[in-house]
């Protein structure tokens, strides 16, 4: 009797003890969401406070530790950030958000090198982080370190292809060496990624201005119309010429200089985008399938092309225009806004083809 009240006690003794582990667990993670809700409202004292809490409770938990650090960031206390945040790096259950906080603890505190350091270890450990390309890139930036910045942000867009900043920051640096081609091919893709944000109302602009950039250049007068593509038989995803991509799409738009002789706006874009995605399809497709152009051209043939395209270019061209023309094709927009919607873009990865040639030359 005596053991088998012995063993009834141990049960209950356990039972309680995983009882009071699970209640922990739950308080710890209620303060940790506690705490993400007072630094969402910019709250950082008191972040601190309860994240301090949770880690009495699991002094162990590196998420919450981590953040821990990223709330003294904040708070602008660097020296606390970084004593928290440099001791996890090594940590097994480190990842790529742990090096980007600590890279901004690093350039904060204008340890540039430091921080350069900090991104390649990070680079080594999470090769396929676009979030860690792109924060490299931007340091490299503000080094005016431009060549290797734009290196970041297109292997950033290899790596990682549905990652939108790395597509952000390299149209902003292509458009300030004045290439052009780029800017419109990563300014869409860009849009498509993050449609409606600060960022989303400047790549519009940049886009428009690359458009007649490129019809600036005189080169595009003479260059030659490419061949039939072999029946279309060639091998899909063949990129033994991924150097060629970019000519293919400037001879394709080079067929297009009588569209725009009258300027360009989005009325004349959209004839020239139509005639190019057509002209694509026949010539290119095959050697270089590019999702971009399958959303085109799928838009195309679901008669919402020119809705896509006045979403892209209407607001930077005119502001009362795009308005009427919203108003007057409301059940056409509409239908456009709700295919973006319930068809997210998504780029593949096997369909980078910047050889990466190009240099900075300002």
């Amino acid at each position: 009797m005596k053991r088998g009240f012995s063993l009834l006690k141990k049960i209950l003794i356990s039972g309680f003890l995983l009882l009071s582990q699970v209640s922990w667990a739950q308080d710890a993670n209620e303060l940790f969401n506690t705490a993400n809700n007072f630094i969402r409202t910019g709250d950082y004292a008191n972040a601190i406070l309860v994240l301090n809490q949770a880690l009495q409770l699991e002094p162990d938990n590196i998420q919450y530790r981590k953040q821990l650090g990223y709330a003294y960031y904040l708070r602008g206390e660097m020296a606390k950030a970084k004593s928290i945040i440099d001791p996890l790096l090594d940590k097994k259950d480190a990842d790529p958000q742990l090096y980007q906080i600590a890279g901004n603890i690093y350039q904060a505190r204008q340890e540039w090198k430091g921080a350069q350091k900090l991104y390649d270890k990070g680079i080594r450990k999470f090769p396929e982080s676009g979030e860690l390309y792109n924060d490299n890139g931007q340091l490299l930036l503000t080094l005016k370190m431009y060549d290797g910045a734009l290196n970041n942000f297109l292997k950033g867009i290899e790596k990682d292809p549905n990652f939108p900043g790395n597509y952000y920051n390299a149209v902003r640096t292509y458009h300030y060496a004045q290439e052009p081609v780029w800017c419109i091919l990563y300014g869409e893709v860009f849009m498509n990624l993050e449609s409606y944000t600060t960022r989303t109302a400047e790549v519009r602009e940049i886009m428009m201005e690359s458009y007649k950039k490129l019809y600036d250049d005189p080169n595009m007068l003479s260059l030659p119309v490419p061949e039939s593509e072999d029946g279309g038989k060639k091998r899909r995803g063949n990129k033994t010429e991924t150097g060629n991509f970019t000519a293919a799409y400037r001879q394709l738009m080079a067929k297009q200089t009588g569209v725009i002789s009258n300027g360009i706006d989005p009325e004349s874009l959209i004839m020239l985008r139509t005639r190019f995605i057509l002209d694509w399809f026949n010539f290119y497709s095959f050697k270089y399938p590019y999702a971009l152009f399958d959303l085109q051209r799928k838009l195309l043939k679901q008669g919402l092309f020119e809705a896509y395209n006045q979403w892209l270019f209407g607001p930077v061209a005119s502001q009362a225009a795009y308005r009427s023309w919203t108003n007057l094709h409301k059940a056409e927009y509409d239908k456009f806004m709700q295919y973006q919607r319930s068809h997210p873009f998504k780029p593949r990865a096997d369909e980078y083809y910047n050889d990466g040639r190009f240099t900075m030359t300002k």
